[in-house]
C-alpha cells in the first residue's frame, strides 16, 4: 500500500511570519481570525508572500451497500441523478466552484450506474458501490488501495497544474453512515450520539438508522479477527483513550468507507504530502479528514476547515480534531460547498499579507 511522507513545516518560519503580522498597519490581532489563518497558509507554505494559484475542486461520487438497509430517506438512483445534473452546471457545487474560480472535476469513483462515455464525468469507477457493511466489509484490501490511488493521481493531476489549493466534495446517498461510524471509533463517542438525520430522515428514521448502525458495529466486532475486540469495544465506551493504530484505522476505514470517501482520504494525503492546502467541507468529508489525521496526524497541519454544518456530532467531531470551522451557515448540503463558501475568506488572509501597508511604509506611529 502507498505510504506517504507528510512534513511538519519547519516551525522557526512562525516568528518571521508574525513579525510581518504584527507590523502591517493596524492594532496588533485586530483582524482575527484573518491573522490566525494567514499564519497558517504561510507557514505551510515557508513564505511571506502567500498565494492561491489554481484552486481546484474534486467532486467524488460512489454509492454504499448500507443505503439497501433504508438509513437515508433518499434512494440509491439520486446519486447518478445529480452527478449528471453536476455536468450540466446545476448544482450547489457547480455555482460555488463558477464563483470563486475554481477549476471542477467530477469523477465516478463507485457509482452504481453506467454514465454516457461522453458525460463530463471522469470514468475511475472501482465497483458499483460498496458492499453491504451490515454483513462483512465495505471493500476488500485491493479495492481500498485502489479507492485510495484514485484520490492520490487525482491530486497529483492538480499539482501537476500548478494548483496550491485543494477542496474536495462528495456525492453518495448512504455516506452519513460510515462517517458516523468512524466518528465514534475514532472519537470514542458512543454511536448513537453520533447518528443523525442525514439528508432528512424523521424520528422513526433516525431510531431505524441507529438500529442497523450498531447492529453493522457489533457484527464488525464480533468478526473481523484482525480487529482486537476489546480495545475498539472499549474505546467507544469511554473517552480519553489513546488513538487507534494506523493498521487498525486502515482496517476501520475499508470495512465502513465509501470508495468517494477513500479517494477523499488519498487525495487529502497526497495534497498534504505535496504542501498544498486542503479545504475541508461538512459532516462527511471531516469524517474522511478524521481518518486521514488518524493514518498521519501530520496532515492536519495542511487542513482548513471550512464549515461546520448541521448534522448531528459535526461540531463534536471538529472539537476532537481541534479544528475551528471558518463558517457556520446551516448547510447540509455537501458536495463541498462548505469548503468553497470559505475560500474568499481565506483569500482575505493571503490578501492581508500581499496588499496590506506595513507602519514604517506608511509612516503611521507603531503604538505598540
Amino acid at each position: 500500500m502507498e505510504t506517504f511522507k507528510i512534513e511538519t513545516p519547519d516551525e522557526a518560519m512562525r516568528p518571521i511570519i508574525q513579525k510581518k503580522i504584527d507590523n502591517l498597519n493596524k492594532p496588533k490581532g485586530a483582524l482575527g481570525r484573518l491573522e490566525i489563518l494567514a499564519m497558517q497558509v504561510c507557514w505551510v507554505q515557508q513564505t511571506l508572500t502567500p498565494s492561491l494559484k489554481h484552486p481546484c475542486h474534486l467532486l467524488l461520487g460512489g454509492d454504499h451497500g448500507i443505503e439497501r438497509e433504508g438509513v437515508s430517506v433518499s434512494p440509491r438512483e439520486v446519486t447518478w441523478q445529480q452527478m449528471l445534473n453536476f455536468t450540466k452546471g446545476g448544482g450547489g457545487v457547480n455555482m460555488f466552484c463558477r464563483q470563486h474560480g475554481f477549476h471542477l472535476r467530477i469523477v465516478d469513483v463507485g457509482v452504481d450506474y453506467d454514465f454516457p462515455t461522453d458525460a463530463a464525468i471522469l470514468n475511475r469507477k472501482i465497483a458499483y458501490g460498496t458492499r453491504n457493511f451490515l454483513y462483512g466489509p465495505a471493500m476488500n484490501q485491493e479495492e481500498y488501495e485502489r479507492a485510495l490511488q484514485v484520490g492520490i493521481d487525482l491530486a497529483d493531476e492538480c499539482h501537476a497544474e500548478g494548483s496550491q489549493v485543494l477542496c474536495i466534495g462528495e456525492m453518495g446517498i448512504g455516506n452519513t453512515s460510515p462517517s458516523s461510524i468512524w466518528m465514534s471509533l475514532f472519537c470514542h463517542i458512543p454511536l448513537d450520539e453520533c447518528i443523525g438525520a442525514g439528508a432528512g430522515l424523521d424520528t422513526s428514521g433516525i431510531a431505524h438508522k441507529r438500529e442497523v448502525l450498531n447492529k453493522a458495529l457489533d457484527n464488525f466486532l464480533k468478526f473481523n479477527a484482525q480487529v482486537s475486540h476489546s480495545h475498539v469495544k472499549h474505546s467507544i465506551r469511554r473517552t480519553k483513550l489513546p488513538s487507534l493504530n494506523a493498521q487498525l484505522s486502515s482496517e476501520i476505514i475499508r470495512c465502513f468507507g465509501g470508495f468517494e470517501m477513500v479517494a477523499a482520504i488519498g487525495a487529502m494525503l497526497r495534497a498534504a504530502e505535496l504542501k498544498m492546502l486542503i479545504l475541508v467541507d461538512g459532516f462527511i468529508m471531516t469524517a474522511c479528514a478524521l481518518a486521514a489525521c488518524q493514518l498521519y496526524p501530520a496532515a492536519k497541519d495542511y487542513m482548513i476547515f471550512g464549515h461546520c454544518g448541521d448534522e448531528s456530532g459535526h461540531r463534536r467531531m471538529l472539537d476532537f480534531m481541534g479544528a475551528e470551522p471558518l463558517l457556520s451557515l446551516g448547510m447540509r448540503l455537501g458536495e463541498g460547498t462548505g469548503a468553497l463558501c470559505a475560500f474568499p475568506i481565506l483569500d482575505s488572509a493571503v490578501r492581508m499579507m500581499n496588499e496590506m501597508n506595513n507602519f514604517d511604509n506608511a509612516h503611521i506611529t507603531k503604538y505598540f
